[in-house]
């Protein structure tokens, strides 16, 4: 099934440059739920995503009339790419963060996707942890073995509590506080942890 959409998409783009403008609505409207609903689970705003998917679409139209378009990956993919670069452009001029989840089990790998990476989407991903590690090194020693264990070593409550010697109530309280020391550090240091 992706492989036959990758073909009708790969058909429609061709279509799209030999001049058929219909072929252009056609991948708009097959992709635009994908495209809209990404840009609105990270903006929030349904104003500023249907501005950014109309941005997104300007962009494509722009590389494809120019002839750019290189066909080695997915057409959605691409898109969703520029989507993307888009809405982190957006927050580097608004220097905002998008709005974290208040949640008690956050962990801060949920918001790196884990979808096929091409080298720029590898660097940007190496670039997201390294500042997620430097930001760890601000923490108190305990909330930081407790967020090291829970997300490096993959460990429950449980077996963090047995090997650091408290209660589950107490690693909680641990992970809890050094997510909330996380979150206030990345909003002073402005840092854009998204993808």
């Amino acid at each position: 099934m992706e492989r036959s959409s990758a073909l009708a998409d790969r058909h429609l783009v061709r279509s799209y440059i030999q001049g058929n403008e219909h072929a252009l609505e056609q991948l708009i409207s097959k992709h635009r739920q994908k495209v809209y609903g990404f840009l609105l689970n990270k903006l929030r705003d349904r104003d500023l995503a249907n501005d950014i998917f109309q941005d997104t679409f300007i962009k494509v139209i722009q590389t494809l009339k120019a002839g750019r378009y290189n066909e080695e990956g997915k057409f959605i993919q691409w898109v969703m790419r520029i989507a993307h670069n888009l809405v982190i452009d957006h927050f580097r001029k608004e220097k905002r963060m998008p709005h974290l989840r208040t949640r008690e089990d956050f962990n801060i790998l949920d918001i790196i996707p884990d979808s096929e990476r091409n080298a720029e989407d590898e660097s940007i991903q190496e670039q997201i942890m390294k500042d997620a590690v430097s930001l760890m090194r601000h923490l108190p020693e305990e909330q930081r073995a407790v967020l090291h264990m829970r997300i490096y070593g993959e460990m429950s409550f449980k077996e963090i509590a047995e090997q650091t010697g408290v209660s589950i109530n107490t690693a909680l309280g641990r992970m809890r506080y050094a997510l909330i020391n996380m979150r206030k550090l990345i909003v002073k240091h402005r840092i854009v942890l998204t993808e």
